[in-house]
């Protein structure tokens, strides 16, 4: 320590191992090397930034426990939505294939968000306590997009709706919903092979979506109304789409041309089993035939959509946004 002329003594500092220690108590670091508080700042504030939206996730999972159980059983034992299984994996890649774009996005936390989370919240209330399943797996969407704008902003909410929206694909429609859809196929469906069947030479009696063939009735069920394979082919149509199309445009063409291929195929199925009634084996016809179709048609329909697909590449491609 140097004394000054006055007496006083002069500012110095006291080297302590490898950390100079000045004269006010502060430990400086070396050049190059970060100093005590620094090298505990930083943890804290990333704990600081994480915390709250680790507990977030946690009760998230706590609330949603049950009704992602339900679900994934739903996918599990009712044909029409077993494609639920692939939809969750689809949405997580696309989030993966846009990482550099949201790690791009700056992080603006908004107040904006909460009257959506509320409204989400409302929705799981109804859901859970009026026993109605859609409203609750709907909620989770919506607070899921919710808690996405309050915590990280409007502009990586946008960035993120795709992905969303396609969860959506995942969720059974209501049943009241589905009996209005799936009936109106079945008489379609039932019309349409009533008047191609004679055509072919196989006379029919239609009464309703019950088709009188001479050997036998053949009644277009519910399950023969076309909804399963409907939903399935949508679903991957908007898979194909994003993986061979940059456009939004045409994105939404295939995704749309899936439904009067799988109406169509549907009615070629009903049509087929008519024919293998009249000149084959009625036993066959609905047993190994009925099922058998069911696949090839839905192959069939998969063809049909790529085809689809490659007629619009005959067309020129303007710029458009892109999803």
């Amino acid at each position: 320590m140097a004394i000054t002329a006055g007496g006083l003594p002069a500012t110095s500092s006291i080297e302590v191992g490898e950390n100079p220690i000045t004269a006010g108590g502060r430990v400086s670091a070396p050049a190059g090397q970060p100093g005590v508080g620094e090298r505990s700042g930083r943890p804290n504030s990333v704990l600081h930034h994480w915390a709250p939206i680790a507990m977030i996730v946690v009760l998230l999972a706590a609330m949603y426990f049950r009704i992602a159980a339900k679900l994934v059983t739903d996918w599990y034992e009712i044909p029409d939505f077993s494609h639920g299984f692939l939809v969750p994996f689809f949405a997580a890649f696309l989030v993966w294939d846009r990482r550099k774009v949201l790690g791009a996005v700056p992080l603006r936390q908004s107040w904006a968000g909460i009257p959506l989370i509320v409204f989400a919240l409302a929705i799981l209330f109804v859901g859970v306590y009026g026993a109605e399943l859609f409203s609750s797996r709907l909620s989770f969407i919506l607070l899921t997009a919710g808690l996405i704008w309050t915590f990280f902003g409007s502009r990586m909410l946008r960035e993120l709706w795709f992905p969303l929206a396609v969860l959506l694909l995942a969720i059974p429609i209501p049943a009241i919903l589905f009996n209005r859809i799936t009936f109106p196929l079945q008489l379609m469906a039932s019309e349409v092979a009533s008047n191609v069947l004679p055509m072919l030479g196989v006379p029919v009696l239609r009464d309703g979506n019950v088709i009188q063939l001479p050997i036998m009735r053949l009644e277009v069920a519910e399950a023969c109304s076309g909804i399963r394979s409907l939903m399935s082919l949508f679903t991957l149509s908007v898979f194909y789409g994003y993986f061979t199309e940059r456009t939004t445009a045409r994105r939404w063409i295939l995704a749309l041309a899936s439904i009067p291929i799988a109406v169509t195929a549907n009615v070629a199925r009903i049509v087929g089993t008519g024919l293998c009634v009249q000149y084959w084996d009625p036993s066959k016809a609905v047993g190994f035939f009925h099922e058998f179709s069911g696949w090839v048609m839905f192959l069939v329909s998969l063809g049909c959509l790529y085809f689809v697909h490659r007629a619009m590449e005959l067309i020129p491609v303007r710029r458009a946004a892109t999803v």
